[in-house]
């Protein structure tokens, strides 16, 4: 099936960059693997029971009007859930968000998929891990 995006010049760029690194022979086959790797990661974060651990990592435009005030909404409505967090100016506009996660899985999944969803983030990644208990 045929599909068409619009994406901006400087992603294209880095995306085919990327493309001819790894020896794909198509943006297509490229489209393919990232298309897989999200669906793998998205079915992954569904399946969180119980206890977790996790890292926010948020990189975003600060200048995004309303995000700053969004962000911290969500770290206050997940309040019981979120540990710790760190604030990073990497540039002028751009600042990085670290945040530290303990508690259900769900939770942990839902303050992640917020945060993905807020405009003017550039990149969200959660990693999660369960707490390990001793036998």
């Amino acid at each position: 099936m045929r599909i068409g995006v619009s994406l901006p010049e400087n992603l294209l760029n880095k995306f085919d960059e990327i493309i001819q690194q790894r020896g794909y022979s198509s943006r297509s086959e490229g489209v393919r693997d990232a298309i897989r790797n999200y669906i793998v990661n998205f079915e992954w974060m569904n399946d969180i029971d119980g206890e977790r651990v996790g890292v926010i990592t948020i990189v975003y435009d600060h200048s995004q009007k309303g995000l700053e005030d969004n962000l911290t909404e969500i770290q206050h409505d997940f309040g019981s859930t979120i540990k710790s967090s760190l604030h990073v100016h990497l540039s002028q506009n751009t600042c990085l968000e670290v945040v530290v996660l303990r508690g259900n899985g769900e939770d942990v999944r839902k303050t992640a998929e917020r945060m993905m969803a807020l405009k003017g983030a550039k990149h969200v990644k959660l990693t999660t891990t369960s707490i390990g208990k001793e036998l």
